[in-house]
């Protein structure tokens, strides 16, 4: 009945939108106040052990680093190459909008920094070619949700710390989901523009490719120094998260964009949003010891036990619980990759979806038009969750062949 109860007082305030951190520390408190078995001091302790991890201090620099990468111009330097490599397709800025987003994510690794960069580019350059309101808002949201799956993702981080897997592993077990979600969204692309033969652009010459291609460059080394740097073992994930805040600060001042007003709103902005994720982390940590101390997970793979021994099924049924899956026999990493994916769709889900409401508030469009726009992206989004929730190579070949234990 105490679970049920707490269970219940989640959804409540989850429903009545209470922020998710709050949400999660509430029941949870309530618990540890009446039931005298229950050690204040321990709980206290359970709720800060993943606080203090120092894969943890990797997220602030990560936002910042995201950040910096919109401030710097590198962005701009990206679309540009985009641009002048594929422009002359049919639905080229389609394509451009995708694969900016993939460049974007290795120095991002947030979707709601992609989604305000994206939107504030490449938005008003579509819609000002012919590309309807719509297709422009769907393909930049939907492909926002690039950058949270590449390293360094910062659900990928958080999702370490907690289940207490390595977080190099589950940065290199996006990418291969990454690229095959910019393969499914292109898909979509293709169907939704075949017919519009004026959805292209001007062939640009070899050299204005090369020049662009060069000024690209820089940008693309930040994702080479953070990877290569993580891979080589040269430094930690933590460790790089602060090599490439100094590299796209660098980069930025080189540019001429490291002002102090941007740099000021960079800093706020991570402040804020490290503040957030943090009591999140907090309040999963207290409510996973109330859960455990309950025997939720034990009562969970039970009952789905007693419905099938089958992992297959018990994939379709949505896992939200760690314990059970390794019930299940599944890997800790596949299954972070997996709920990493099914929770960023949810960022474009309404009523709160975040990116929807980013993208409103940087395109200036209604919130309804941004909902309208990516309903279409929704296909190739699920069609990508499913292959990487029943396929568990795709997760799990490349960090298998790095050497990371999966």
């Amino acid at each position: 009945m105490t679970l049920l109860l707490m269970l219940l007082a989640l959804l409540i305030l989850l429903a009545l939108r209470v922020p998710v951190g709050i949400a999660l520390l509430v029941p949870s408190i309530i618990y540890i106040a009446f039931d005298p078995s229950s050690s204040p001091a321990l709980a206290v302790q359970q709720a800060t052990s993943g606080v203090f991890d120092f894969a943890i201090l990797a997220v602030p620099m990560f936002i910042l680093l995201g950040n910096l990468a919109n401030i710097s111009g590198a962005t701009d330097r990206l679309y540009d190459a985009a641009v002048a490599a594929i422009g002359h397709v049919r639905g080229s800025l389609g394509y451009v909008n995708i694969l900016t987003s993939f460049g974007f994510s290795w120095v991002s690794g947030a979707a709601i920094s992609d989604a305000a960069a994206m939107g504030r580019i490449q938005v008003p350059a579509m819609i000002r070619r012919g590309y309807p309101v719509g297709f422009s808002l769907g393909v930049t949201g939907a492909s926002s949700l690039i950058a949270p799956m590449m390293p360094p993702s910062i659900p990928a981080i958080i999702y370490a710390v907690t289940a207490g897997v390595s977080v190099g592993a589950l940065f290199v077990a996006g990418i291969v989901p990454a690229v095959l979600l910019v393969v499914t969204l292109s898909v979509m692309c293709w169907f939704l523009t075949r017919k519009r033969e004026d959805l292209r652009l001007p062939k640009a010459g070899l050299g204005e490719r090369v020049r662009s291609g060069l000024r690209a460059l820089p940008p693309v080394g930040a994702a080479v120094v953070i990877l290569g740097g993580i891979l080589s073992g040269v430094f930690t994930p933590t460790e790089a998260s602060a090599v490439g805040v100094a590299y796209i600060g660098i980069l930025a001042i080189v540019y001429g964009n490291f002002t102090w007003p941007k740099v000021r709103h960079a800093l706020v902005t991570a402040v804020e949003t490290t503040g957030g994720v943090l009591i999140i982390v907090a309040g999963a940590a207290l409510f996973g010891w109330v859960l455990a101390r309950e025997q939720a997970p034990q009562l969970a793979a039970d009952v789905l036990l007693s419905i099938t021994d089958r992992p297959i099924v018990f994939l379709i049924l949505v896992p939200v619980l760690l314990p059970v899956a390794e019930v299940f026999g599944l890997s800790p990493v596949h299954f972070g990759i997996m709920i990493i994916f099914n929770l960023l769709i949810g960022l474009l889900t309404p009523p709160v979806g975040l990116v929807l409401f980013v993208l409103s508030s940087v395109t200036k469009y209604p919130v309804t038009t941004v909902i309208k726009g990516t309903l279409p992206f929704f296909v190739p989004m699920l069609a990508t969750l499913v292959l990487i929730s029943v396929v568990p190579f795709l997760s799990l070949w490349l960090p298998s062949l790095l050497g990371y234990p999966v």
